[in-house]
């Protein structure tokens, strides 16, 4: 027995996805302590815009290809088909998001990289890197081959940082450098994935075939729900700093008790993966009494989890606050409970979302995040104090995102799946 197929029997896919997820996320913090080590200070300020420019990109928009892509395998339809028919989708919309970069780069340049048109062109690059990543985790999760998946996310983080690392110690470093590597860590994920595509799965033949045209709009919509996702799940903190530019220590706090309480949220990513395949096919099936079982099974587990993240952030929040991130400013625990509960309701989303992708609900899906993100953009910039006003509206915008999703969903399992 190979060393991945034991450990895909010993450890089971969310395990492996989950280490996967910590090596990106230890890369990516890695990455940006190694730079703001050895950088000066405009050079580390530059490479830290990349590194959130390349992730939102990447998540906030090539996500939609690997839902779509793995949705339309788990459905029936032959892999073959669906790398063809995504491959053309996906590089159509890595060809608008490098029209909007070109659009924007004679601000953006200047203003988040300093001038530096290197780090413009490692943006670019790490948008199409993106692009493949997706891609290839789509195939891969709709084949439920989730030990090769969980090999695109921990080669992605060996790809991004060890060849950082190996400048950083032989040669002079330079934000140019740094910034290209990194763009092209998710090039090795892909390599990574590729070994575990090999011999597809052959397709159901009673499936219906869906053109490249409605794939292509079914991944549209689903780009327009996971850009609102990233606006709904960070926008806050960006609005408290800008109202809050006399009191910066304040912002600060606000900002380190956001990532904080975002752990579970963080730790909980891959369930959108392993839980698309299996819903999908209860859904190809009309075996609709499984699909509501499994989607209890996993609501009821992020409860739990949930409940237990409410207290933790409610009883030691502030404590970890002051004592992990520096914090000069103390947090209520009261807060930081109501933030936690927001990250709840998020968790949920991230269930909801797939589960309704499941059924063919692309639409609903997206907009339920514009109805979330309207009603948080328009409650940030409420009067009063801007820290209450955030809590509020986040946790206003992330329950209208899960009560559209519930509703959506109650609707379609009431009626024939949606192809």
């Amino acid at each position: 027995m190979t060393a991945p197929a034991f450990a895909r029997r010993r450890l089971g896919p969310p395990a492996l996805m989950g280490g996967g997820l910590a090596l990106v996320g230890a890369a990516g913090y890695g990455f940006l302590a190694l730079s703001g080590h050895t950088l000066p200070t405009g050079d580390a300020a530059a490479i830290a815009s990349l590194y959130l420019l390349i992730n939102i990109i990447g998540p906030g928009v090539f996500t939609a290809v690997e839902q779509e892509a793995s949705r339309s395998i788990s459905s029936g339809m032959a892999a073959d088909v669906v790398r063809r028919r995504a491959t053309v989708a996906g590089a159509g919309l890595l060809g608008l998001v490098v029209v909007l970069l070109l659009a924007v780069s004679p601000v953006l340049v200047p203003e988040a990289f300093g001038g530096r048109w290197a780090l413009f062109a490692a943006l670019v690059l790490g948008s199409a890197t993106s692009a493949a990543v997706y891609l290839v985790r789509g195939l891969l999760g709709g084949q439920r081959r989730f030990g090769g998946y969980a090999a695109t996310l921990a080669f992605e983080g060996v790809g991004r940082l060890l060849p950082c690392i190996l400048v950083a110690v032989l040669a002079a470093p330079g934000s140019a450098a740094y910034g290209l590597l990194f763009a092209a860590g998710s090039a090795v994920g892909v390599l990574a994935g590729l070994p575990a595509l090999r011999g597809g799965v052959p397709g159901n033949e009673g499936a219906p075939e869906r053109s490249l045209t409605a794939m292509a709009a079914a991944i549209a919509v689903l780009a327009g729900a996971t850009v609102l996702a990233q606006l709904v799940a960070n926008l806050a903190p960006v609005i408290v700093s800008a109202r809050l530019d006399e009191d910066t220590a304040t912002a600060a706090a606000f900002a380190s008790a956001f990532v904080l309480v975002r752990i579970p949220l963080f730790l909980f990513a891959p369930v959108q993966a392993l839980l698309l395949p299996t819903l999908t096919a209860a859904a190809t099936r009309g075996d609709l009494a499984d699909f509501r079982r499994k989607l209890r099974l996993i609501l009821t587990s992020v409860a739990v989890v949930g409940a237990v993240g409410v207290a933790v952030s409610f009883a030691l929040g502030p404590w970890a606050l002051r004592v992990f991130f520096g914090a000069r400013v103390a947090l209520p625990g009261v807060l930081l409970g109501w933030l936690a509960l927001g990250t709840v309701a998020l968790m949920v989303a991230q269930v909801l979302q797939p589960a309704l992708v499941a059924l063919g609900m692309h639409r609903a899906t997206t907009l339920s995040w514009l109805l979330g993100s309207v009603a948080l953009t328009g409650l940030l910039f409420l009067p009063g104090d801007p820290v209450d006003i955030a809590v509020l509206a986040q946790l206003t915008g992330s329950v209208l995102v899960v009560a559209g999703m519930v509703i959506a969903a109650r609707t379609a399992l009431r009626g024939p799946v949606k192809r």
